[in-house]
């Protein structure tokens, strides 16, 4: 197996990290979904670090806000952002099953897309403003865990088209492996939040699964499956929730 063919698509994939030309053979698709939840440890790290250095250097808790708002959608190119556009156009247009999984496809962005991410970034902000760099340490394992449960969803949940992004995973993806080394993710995740966070990374964690409950019931009942632009709703939502969780456990006296 190649291993490292694997790592670097799914970095080039998911993230807009410089990496090495490789190419993009089936044998490396097969355990590229495996390094997915890489992408949200990196992210964490950038996340934190600018958090550090932002404390350190005194800026306005407006101005830390805002780029802790945006560097996730710099870093990824925007693409679970733009699945959170399609899913809300296609979500509120009350259309035959059918009629949705083509509002998906749709490249043109309609009302409630624009609506949704506007609530998005607001809810966002909003969390952000609230977090210190320990927060921010225990919402890092968060990003790990978002992507750790949406690997695990490629791998488990039925798809709804038989050709899209996440087709193309599911269908490239040894299956058996990757749920295995998704489940190891999972402890893993579970295990640094409650060492790092106590009872702010349990409630973050509770959030993230009852997400991941929502993502499971949705996708069926609207779509008949997952597709790529439902994995990125998914993760948007997920990590906004994890993130008011977090800022809801300040209040709460968990975690400082």
């Amino acid at each position: 197996m190649n291993l490292y063919e694997s790592f670097v698509i799914a970095f080039s994939m998911y993230s807009r990290i410089p990496m090495p030309r490789v190419e993009w053979s089936r044998e490396g698709m097969k355990y590229a979904l495996c390094f997915f939840p890489f992408v949200g440890l990196v992210l964490g790290a950038l996340m934190w670090g600018a958090c550090l250095f932002m404390d350190w250097a005194g800026v306005s808790q407006l101005a830390k806000a805002a780029v802790l708002t945006v560097l996730p959608v710099a870093v990824t190119g925007g693409i679970h952002v733009d699945g959170l556009i399609d899913t809300c156009d296609a979500l509120h247009s009350w259309q035959p099953r059918e009629k949705k999984l083509e509002i998906l496809k749709d490249p043109h962005v309609g009302a409630f897309g624009i609506i949704g991410v506007m609530v998005y970034g607001l809810l966002m902000l909003g969390a952000m403003g609230e977090m210190s760099s320990r927060h921010m340490a225990v919402y890092g394992g968060g990003l790990f865990l978002s992507r750790t449960l949406s690997g695990l969803s490629v791998v488990l949940f039925p798809c709804a088209k038989d050709s899209g992004l996440a087709a193309s995973f599911a269908d490239g993806a040894a299956k058996k492996t990757a749920r295995t080394v998704f489940c190891v993710y999972l402890a893993a995740a579970a295990a640094y939040l409650w060492a790092l966070g106590q009872w702010a990374g349990l409630l973050t964690l509770a959030g993230a699964l009852a997400v991941f409950a929502h993502y499971y019931r949705m996708s069926g009942k609207q779509f008949g499956g997952i597709t790529g632009d439902l994995a990125g709703y998914f993760l948007c939502v997920c990590e906004t929730v994890m993130a008011i969780c977090l800022a809801a456990a300040g209040y709460l006296g968990w975690i400082r």
